[in-house]
Formats: structure tokens, C-alpha cells, sequence
């Protein structure tokens, strides 16, 4: 089976084969933020995650404190089901489910789109980890990872793909988070991290058990 990042790579370059003058404008965007150090300010290994209360798709609100009670949370944030880089990720990341569960950790995947459309039923459905609805990015935002989207992209958004994030997140729709993953401990420290400004690239899920292994 594929990596996550072969998956992934064979997108971007069925993109860049479909539109690359498009794909073009992606990579000086990116290349842009890297310059401006975007994603700097997440929170750094060995940091003390932010406390958060947020609700799922059935409005139930999920806190940190509640989770970590448990044990150890991987907390990852992701644009939205309309991306299909989150798609390829979430998938990738209940496929290794059982072995996350195993290692006695929670999953938490955190999105600013409103609770009845983080996922449709039928994904939802396939999915058993917790989906939790982050409207305007305000979480992200604690844990660094809020970025606000150019222009070249909201455009693209609304005009080629007919996206509103606006109504989508019930919300800032210029504001998206920056996909990052947080493996925090039970006392809620950032043991491990991935952040990276290029929402084309996400963390593998080997990665992240390996790092539930290494506490």
C-alpha cells in the first residue's frame, strides 16, 4: 500500500499535469509563506498544549482535559472534508487507528467547518476517531497553526471549486489552519510535532505511532 506521502505526491503532480499554471501560483504562495516564517509560532516540543472545548458533529462538546484523562492525544488539524489532501490523510490516519488505540492514545481531528458538515454521515460513519469543529480557527490559532489564506486561493476556492468557506465554517472564511499534528502526553506537553505551511504535505502515521512508542 502507498504511503501517505507517495498518495499525496501523485496528487500534487496530477495537478500539476491538470492545471500546472494553477499549481504555479500554489508553489510561489507557499514559497511566500516559508519566506514570512509562517507556522513558526506553533507550539514548540516539550510546550503545554492550550486547553480546548469544541464540539462534534452531534454537537456534543469534547475538551482536552476530558481526553487526556485518558491518556496521551494526537491532536491534528486539517482544512476541511473539501480538501483532498485532508481526505488522503484521514484515511490514512483511521487505517492505522488500532494501532494509535493500542498504544492507549486518543485521536482528535479539528477543522473549522461547521459541526453538521465536518464530514458527511456516510464518511463520518467509517471514521472512529473524534471529529471536533474549530469555527473561525480560534484553536488553531492557539496552537499557532491559524494562517490566513491569499487571496490567489480564496479566489479559486469560490470561482473553480464553488467553496463559500464563509458559510462552510459559519465564520472567517480567509482563515484556515496550517495541517499540523501534536503528540501530546497525558500531562498534555508536546511531546512530538509536525507543522508544515505546504498543505500538500501531512505527517505520516507511522511517524506519529512512533512517536506514541518513543514516550
Amino acid at each position: 500500500m502507498a504511503t501517505l506521502k507517495e498518495q499525496t505526491e501523485a496528487k500534487v503532480e496530477a495537478g500539476r499535469k491538470g492545471n500546472p499554471d494553477f499549481m504555479k501560483g500554489v508553489d510561489a504562495e507557499i514559497a511566500k509563506a516559508k519566506s514570512f516564517q509562517q507556522g513558526s509560532d506553533a507550539l514548540a516540543i516539550g510546550a503545554k498544549a492550550p486547553e480546548f472545548t469544541l464540539p462534534d458533529a452531534k454537537a456534543n462538546t469534547v475538551s482536552l482535559s476530558t481526553l487526556l484523562n485518558q491518556g496521551p492525544v494526537v491532536v491534528t488539524f486539517y482544512r476541511g472534508s473539501w480538501c483532498p489532501y485532508c481526505n488522503l490523510q484521514l484515511r490514512a490516519l483511521q487505517s492505522r487507528l488500532a494501532d494509535i488505540k493500542q498504544l492507549g492514545a486518543t485521536l482528535v481531528a479539528i477543522s473549522p467547518q461547521v459541526p453538521d458538515d465536518s464530514l458527511s454521515e456516510d464518511e463520518i460513519s467509517k471514521m472512529d476517531f473524534i471529529v471536533l469543529s474549530d469555527q473561525s480557527a480560534k484553536v488553531a490559532g492557539k496552537y499557532g497553526v491559524a494562517w490566513e489564506v491569499p487571496e490567489f486561493l480564496i479566489e479559486h476556492m469560490k470561482n473553480d471549486r464553488q467553496l463559500d468557506l464563509e458559510t462552510i465554517n459559519n465564520g472567517n472564511g480567509n482563515i484556515l489552519p496550517i495541517p499540523a499534528t501534536f503528540v501530546l502526553n497525558q500531562s498534555g506537553d508536546v511531546t512530538w510535532r509536525y507543522v508544515d505551511v505546504d498543505y500538500r504535505t501531512r505527517s505520516e502515521p507511522q511517524d506519529i505511532i512512533d512517536a506514541l512508542k518513543s514516550m
